[in-house]
């Protein structure tokens, strides 16, 4: 059987070169059994001048095919499709799926769904002004040297670094990179065995929660609050106790008498980026040694530029052993890669790390080395420093509009992060605003669901700069005032 050369039409949509969009029509006609086993494929000339295309294009996308077993080549008899080529599982599916009988609402033993969240539009690109938190830039982000890099751990070098099942151990090499290169940034001296790499700092705050508490324990965290944190406390049933941050974050002073883990955000505090000042760091870590409590810090943004030299974290204080440290590249490099780390004496790395392996065994291989060559090879340090010039640029432009009309007021005790953390005023309810502010093309976040007590929150909103140009800041921010003129809102 000879394929017709009208079965192949290149679209105007078409993803990819040319040589990838010829090889994805022939691999889609052999997976879905248009094209047998033993079919011949036109000739390299004939499907390029059917395709509008050169024969070189084409002679390309039929190699690669045959070695990956699509196609067979035989002599000057041209290309046909290889009798071991994959194909599309045969068999009948019934014509209408059946109702399924199980009572999922007596099944299911625990839920987690329904739980408040932040919320953004999914199509959140396509608005004009984006306030949106933690989203990277791509327009910053250093992809040349990042694909260098997994080009490079992809390699057949690093095919047993990358590709075996390592257990609970990590890659040797991006352990060293923390340990050598970040860790040092933060004043933080730790041993290997101290260090365990996790899937992002979410999923290290999850594993801290699950060893430090039970349902006898008290875990103290800041209000308001990264929303998951307090999601994943009520998960272990533990007594939880909201403490109100201020113009310096938590305040040591006000912790209960009995407490057993305090988590914080002491660098910049979520979501309101006040930096704890180094007098309360110390404070708080005198009273963990005396009163035999754990600390729990999420260095949240600490990579992200301050206006002023970043204090030292709470684990480079620490002489005691009692504070767990959590970073993450989520915001350095991009959210999607999903990598963190813990550092802790090894008594906890050695839960956690058998925690780990209960559950997912390791980050992928691929995706740490790849980490540890853009880490280790400098490349981070050139995009920090470029996200550092654009960040100052929208922050400043951001401050300018905020206090232009009247939305920002007095000393900026949130020195850096990547948002602002914006007061609308009494009786305004800001996820009403945000609704509104979508017709006007803005998107912003809604304060609410960082407080324990949502209808506290209402009044406030959370402004991200990370993925938005400076240039659109302004109008951004005017769309805004004007919204909550017309709600007649009384400032703060």
């Amino acid at each position: 059987m000879a394929i017709p050369v009208e079965a192949f039409f290149l679209t105007p949509d078409g993803e990819g070169t040319l040589q990838q969009q010829v090889r994805g029509m022939v691999m889609q006609g052999i997976l879905s059994n248009l094209f047998p086993a033993g079919a011949r494929l036109p000739s390299s000339r004939k499907l390029a001048e059917h395709l509008g295309t050169s024969r070189i294009t084409v002679t390309l996308a039929y190699t690669d095919l045959v070695a990956s077993d699509y196609l067979v080549s035989r002599g000057r008899s041209g290309y046909f499709v290889s009798e071991s080529a994959p194909r599309k599982p045969e068999f009948q599916l019934p014509a209408t799926s059946v109702a399924t009988a199980t009572d999922w609402s007596r099944a299911i033993g625990s839920r987690f769904s329904g739980s408040e969240i932040v919320t953004r539009p999914r199509n959140w690109r396509d608005y004009p002004y984006p306030f949106i938190y933690g989203q990277a830039d791509a327009r910053l982000f250093d992809h040349h040297n990042w694909r260098a890099c997994a080009l490079r751990a992809l390699s057949p070098r690093e095919f047993e670094a990358t590709t075996l099942d390592q257990y609970d151990q990590d890659d040797p090499k991006l352990v060293d990179v923390v340990q050598r290169h970040i860790l040092p940034r933060r004043g933080i001296r730790a041993r290997p065995e101290q260090i365990l790499i996790t899937m992002g700092a979410q999923n290290a705050l999850w594993m801290a929660a699950e060893i430090l508490l039970t349902q006898r324990r008290v875990a103290v965290h800041e209000n308001p609050c990264y929303p998951e944190q307090r999601k994943i406390l009520e998960r272990t049933r533990c007594t939880t106790v909201a403490l109100d941050v201020d113009e310096g974050g938590l305040d040591p002073e006000t912790l209960p008498d009995r407490v057993d883990v305090v988590f914080t955000t002491a660098s910049h505090q979520c979501p309101t980026n006040v930096t704890m000042p180094v007098d309360r760091r110390r404070r708080l870590i005198e009273l963990a040694a005396r009163r035999g409590f754990v600390i729990v810090e999420d260095d949240y943004e600490f990579e992200i530029p301050d206006t002023a030299a970043p204090a030292p974290s709470l684990k480079a204080m620490d002489r005691g052993g009692a504070v767990v440290h959590v970073g993450s590249f989520s915001k350095s490099l991009f959210p999607g890669l999903r990598l963190g780390y813990l550092v802790a004496d090894e008594a906890f790395i050695r839960e956690a790390r058998s925690l780990r392996a209960l559950i997912l065994r390791h980050p992928p291989g691929h995706i740490q080395r790849t980490a540890a060559y853009f880490l280790g090879l400098g490349h981070y340090d050139s995009q920090l420093n470029r996200m550092a010039r654009a960040y100052r640029r929208r922050r400043a432009e951001m401050d300018a509009a905020l206090r232009a009309h009247g939305l920002l007021h007095g000393p900026d005790h949130a020195r850096g992060g990547s948002s602002f953390w914006i007061d609308a005023g009494e009786g305004v309810d800001t996820s009403a605003l945000a609704r509104n502010l979508l017709a006007d093309g803005v998107v912003t976040e809604p304060g609410s669901v960082f407080f324990s007590d949502r209808p506290a929150g209402r009044r406030f909103f959370r402004l991200g700069y990370s993925s938005i140009d400076s240039g659109k800041i302004p109008e951004g921010i005017r769309r805004i005032a004007a919204r909550l003129e017309q709600s007649g809102c009384t400032r703060p």
